[in-house]
């Protein structure tokens, strides 16, 4: 019996050694990769990803950036006509062959940068926005500090490699995943980012994506590629399924087929092996009793937070639970917290959200109680 004892107890042992059950690992051929979970920012895979690397083209995710900011805030409008510089018109790679002083409609010039890379039509943006490309370069740097951006230095808006301090022309896959997460937010993007082929000048000049997950993988939503010799192919590549929407970043890539396939492994993995579950309570909240308010009830609400990720074997395993007070005393102050909504599986505590007052509710006078009570006496 006590062998018996001896030998089961170091089987126990042992399978408490073992690693505990998690998503299955990924391989890619990308020098520079990442995968990050738009929604809360998660990093679900990386490798070299704070490596220092030219960007090429992936570097206009943080010029159509500020141009969204721009059209949202009302710096610029979607009603704009945008001109083409000397010096927009004179940008090399990709384009549209903008000539000098043409003009053209703010989406036909994000429609070009978007599905054909074009650099003419990102200067002109640039410059629309801040008056000129070097002014508009600051602003990306500054942009890039805001977001947490610590591996990236802008020189230009186009990624383009022909310049002098082009070498310093600098960031990451995990920076660009930042960026990409940021553009993201940007719900419009999506109108150009997820189109295949389309055409400007009235349909005059036709555009083919240079992305072309967007036709070829299910789900996808962008978001931009990028070549250059010395930055070799790079991609910053989204896709959503069932509300998980998944940015995979590669840099420095051999070619494009080991880009788009490095994306793709990344985006399948994500897609594979975790899910978002919503922090909302299973089903809606009550009103609670409120002693001596001016008003008899509140009803709480969930403090706002965003979805909760986790692996797909944990989706069966989840609680909800919620925990509030049975009656409450006024006064009661607006944003106050009632109480919690915990989320947890059988091994641990995914989340506790507040739950909170909407609204402040006051205590009654001494008037309003007496009448109360000679209301309550008169109906009995």
């Amino acid at each position: 019996m006590q062998r018996i004892l001896s030998c089961l107890l170091l089987l126990a042992l042992c399978l408490s050694l073992l690693p505990q059950a998690q998503a299955a690992q990924v391989e890619v051929d990308a020098p520079s990769a990442i995968l990050m979970d738009a929604a809360t920012g998660t990093v679900l895979f990386e490798k070299n990803a704070h490596e220092q690397l030219a960007p090429a083209s992936v570097t206009k995710v943080m010029t159509l950036l500020l141009v969204m900011e721009a059209l949202e805030s009302g710096r610029i409008s979607w009603e704009d006509s945008v001109i083409a510089s000397e010096h927009a018109a004179g940008k090399g790679g990709s384009q549209v062959y903008l000539e000098v002083g043409e003009a053209m409609s703010m989406d036909d010039m994000l429609k070009s940068v978007v599905v054909s890379s074009a650099n003419d039509c990102a200067t002109a943006l640039a410059e629309h926005v801040a008056g000129s490309e070097s002014a508009f370069v600051e602003l990306m740097n500054q942009k890039a500090t805001e977001l947490g951006c610590q591996e990236t230095h802008f020189v230009n808006c186009t990624g383009l490699d022909d310049e002098d301090n082009a070498k310093e022309h600098l960031t990451s896959a995990y920076d660009l995943a930042l960026m990409s997460r940021a553009l993201l937010r940007h719900d419009r993007i999506r109108n150009y980012t997820t189109i295949w082929m389309d055409t400007v000048r009235g349909g005059k000049f036709g555009l083919s994506n240079t992305n072309k997950l967007v036709r070829f993988y299910e789900g996808a939503t962008g978001l931009k590629t990028g070549y250059t010799s010395s930055a070799g192919h790079c991609l910053s590549a989204t896709a959503k399924r069932d509300g998980l929407e998944l940015i995979a970043v590669v840099m420095h890539c051999a070619s494009s087929t080991e880009r788009f396939q490095s994306a793709k492994t990344l985006l399948d993995y994500g897609f594979a092996n975790y899910a978002l579950v919503d922090a909302v309570p299973d089903a809606p909240l009550q009103p609670i009793p409120v002693r001596l308010g001016k008003q008899t009830s509140i009803l709480p609400i969930v403090q706002s937070s965003s979805p909760i990720l986790i692996e797909k074997g944990e989706r069966s395993m989840i609680r909800r639970t919620v925990t509030l007070a049975p009656e409450l005393n006024a006064p009661i102050k607006e944003g106050a917290q009632l109480g919690t909504l915990t989320i947890e599986t059988d091994s641990r505590i995914l989340a506790q959200i507040p739950i909170l007052a909407p609204e402040k509710v006051e205590k009654v006078g001494l008037w309003q109680i007496t009448r109360r009570l000679l209301r309550k006496l008169c109906m009995g």
